[in-house]
């Protein structure tokens, strides 16, 4: 376990778990939790070995979003203090979207504005039935900046988006899942249990396979079909490099064997590393 001031990191095998860790805040993000994060993102990405990263919140609450005192407020008169302290905060926005490992939040709780963005550029999520989601900067004269108003477009219908950015209102993990914004809205008793069969599918997967299934993902949503073909096939010669056609060579050949079913189950790594 590494114990930051704002954030702790626990580091098992192929899964790191990231604790917010300011829950008499509602781990609201200061300027010091910024700098943790960025912090642990370089602990995670220098074990070289980590497939699924966990982030989650200690306490009641997920995020309350960015500290509105020591973020906004105190800075403000200092543009120069204003903009190194959030650049901080971006840097790690930005680090987290495109980072090699599978990243799932696991929201336990409030999640509003920072937390819902934090929410929307992890790969995946699961949250609670109860758990309250909420773009609230409307109610304090500005709209969600930050990266804030980028989750909700691309992660809720239009219609849903704009409501949530418009009124300020909250939504539950149950509403969140119907909208697209979690995978899986669980009993909080649950959360536990299908955040940890989400992680042991994804720490069965090949880690160059996921990496570049995330990249394939990201470019192709902004290329038409021919592109997007030429874009794919270029990255499967890739992965067939880098990974020692292991799709082929393991994987077919197990299904070959009829060791596994595809459609159900995966193929066994063993053989690639023996």
């Amino acid at each position: 376990m590494m114990v930051l001031e704002t954030v702790n990191l626990e580091m098992d095998g192929p899964v790191a778990t990231i604790f917010l860790n300011r829950p008499a805040k509602k781990n609201a993000m200061n300027p010091q939790m910024h700098r943790d994060m960025n912090q642990v993102l370089d602990t995670i990405e220098e074990a070289g070995n980590v497939k699924a990263v966990v982030v989650t919140g200690i306490g009641d609450s997920f995020s309350a979003g960015m500290d509105l005192e020591e973020c906004f407020l105190q800075p403000f008169d200092d543009p120069q203090l204003f903009y190194r302290t959030n650049l901080v905060a971006l840097n790690w926005f930005k680090r987290l979207k495109a980072f090699p490992a599978v990243t799932i939040a696991k929201v336990n709780g409030f999640a509003f504005g920072g937390g819902v963005l934090v929410t929307g550029i992890c790969d995946l999520a699961v949250t609670t039935d109860t758990a309250l989601f909420g773009l609230s900067e409307i109610n304090f004269g500005i709209f969600p900046a930050g990266g804030a108003t980028w989750a909700a477009t691309h992660n809720l219908p239009r219609k849903q988006a704009l409501y949530y950015i418009l009124t300020g209102d909250t939504m539950t993990g149950q509403q969140a899942q119907e909208y697209g914004l979690v995978n899986k809205s669980v009993p909080a008793d649950q959360l536990d249990a299908e955040t940890d069969r989400i992680v042991r599918k994804i720490v069965k997967k090949n880690p160059v396979t996921l990496e570049l299934a995330k990249q394939v993902y990201e470019r192709t949503t902004m290329m038409d079909l021919p592109t997007a073909i030429d874009y794919d096939q270029a990255k499967l010669w890739e992965l067939s490099r880098l990974s020692g056609n292991e799709w082929v060579n393991v994987a077919l050949k197990q299904f070959e064997k009829r060791a596994y079913q595809p459609g159900l189950t995966t193929y066994s790594r063993a053989e690639a590393r023996s």
